[in-house]
């Protein structure tokens, strides 16, 4: 008998068919002995409608109101998901971020988990009940309602994990597992058996979306191991674990984020503290930097430039701000959104020699030019055009062996 964590995202939970089916799913669960706890999602396209919802009513509604609204789709999930259960013959009980007390801090719709009280979850489940729990909320000291952000539901299910020294978490979600890229884009991609939290981490921060990023450094802190599966089918799917156990493969898979923006402020004057003032400018404004070049300047001189990335989403404000400092940098500024940044990520990468130049010269034997490049230890990642991000993608999966069923040392 094993304390199993299950979560089931979404597109399981999307009408009373999938309702059911899952109820079907856990029961079977409970047949085997295991003692369940369940964290569910909103239906399908619920968040974005309550959110819809405030956003006709305010063009920016009060955050705390707003978590207090989109917490409401996890809690009819949970409510339906115990009820299909009892309907089955099972036990089954629904708890709310409150009722299990998931205390976190107070910043509305990106809150952070606390702490998790465990005693009414190991209550619950050792007095024979499923316990059925919202995920995606909390509740901060004041006693207001909290959500973690979009795809807390994972962070949530794997919190409780550790909490209650689970022996696994379980994630359902529409995809089988984690590929070796995006299916959607290169069908050689293969569904990956085991990577580490490492690789997965990476994965998630660059573009992957199998699973939250925060998720992954919970499991990471605490040694949770999780499975990524689907809701639709019985088959194992990818286990997320540490890296003993492993195989030495020297690339695990690749990533795309299409999200990021480049900017380049060409000329800026050559002199202790400008670059300082650009990013300082930019971190008052909570904007996130990406990958930062600085370089002699195209314009002679004694200037240099400086390209980075940002998000998209915040380039209007970075446009903002830049704009009405170029003049004291001395400087120009050019904009490209229309960029991606591919990674590849592996943890053999530590000790193998060679993976950068390989793929630099892969990327240069398609013509794709490389606009800059980020590394740590166990990623590569290069900004280039936007319209080669399939070619990209394909290219490097078949030259560095991904579409192998067996990687071999390269």
């Amino acid at each position: 008998m094993a304390l199993v964590v299950q979560k089931y995202g979404g597109t399981s939970v999307a009408d009373l068919d999938r309702i059911r089916h899952v109820a079907d799913r856990v029961a079977a669960g409970r047949a085997l002995g295991n003692d369940l706890v369940v964290v569910v999602s909103a239906m399908a396209g619920e968040t974005n409608r309550l959110l819809g919802l405030a956003h006709q009513i305010s063009k920016t509604p009060d955050m705390r109101e707003m978590d207090s609204l989109a917490s409401t789709g996890e809690q009819v999930s949970a409510a339906l998901v115990a009820m299909t259960i009892q309907a089955l013959g099972g036990k089954a009980k629904s708890l709310l971020g409150h009722q299990v007390r998931i205390t976190t801090d107070n910043a509305f719709t990106k809150a952070r988990i606390h702490n998790i009280d465990n005693s009414k979850l190991l209550a619950t489940v050792q007095g024979g009940d499923i316990a059925v729990v919202a995920g995606f909320q909390g509740i901060d000291a004041d006693g207001n309602i909290t959500t973690l952000g979009r795809g807390g539901s994972d962070t949530t299910a794997v919190a409780i994990a550790a909490a209650i020294n689970a022996d696994v978490c379980e994630i359902y979600t529409d995809v089988d597992g984690v590929y070796t890229t995006d299916p959607n884009i290169c069908p050689a991609a293969r569904k990956i058996e085991r990577i580490s939290y490492e690789e997965m981490l990476e994965l998630a921060s660059l573009g992957a979306k199998v699973l939250q990023i925060r998720s992954v450094e919970v499991a990471m802190k605490y040694g949770v191991p999780v499975h990524v599966r689907t809701s639709f089918s019985d088959k194992p799917g990818t286990m997320v674990v540490g890296e003993e156990g492993l195989e030495a493969v020297v690339v695990a898979g690749l990533a795309y984020d299409k999200g990021e923006a480049k900017v380049q402020l060409v000329g800026v004057s050559d002199r202790p503290g400008v670059v300082a003032k650009i990013f300082s400018l930019l971190a008052e404004k909570n904007v996130s930097v990406d990958m930062i070049i600085q370089s002699p300047s195209r314009g002679g001189g004694n200037s240099t430039d400086v390209t980075f990335t940002v998000a998209k989403t915040d380039l209007a404000r970075v446009t903002d701000l830049i704009e009405s400092q170029a003049k004291e940098f001395g400087a120009t500024v050019e904009y490209d959104p229309d960029i991606v940044k591919v990674s590849v990520v592996g943890l053999g990468m530590r000790s193998h020699a060679g993976v950068a130049a390989k793929v630099f010269g892969l990327l240069a034997g398609e013509g794709i030019n490389i606009q800059a490049i980020s590394t740590s230890e166990i990623k590569i990642s290069c900004i280039v055009a936007a319209k080669y991000t399939e070619l990209a993608i394909r290219t490097l999966h078949e030259g560095l062996g991904l579409d192998k069923s067996t990687v071999v040392e390269q």
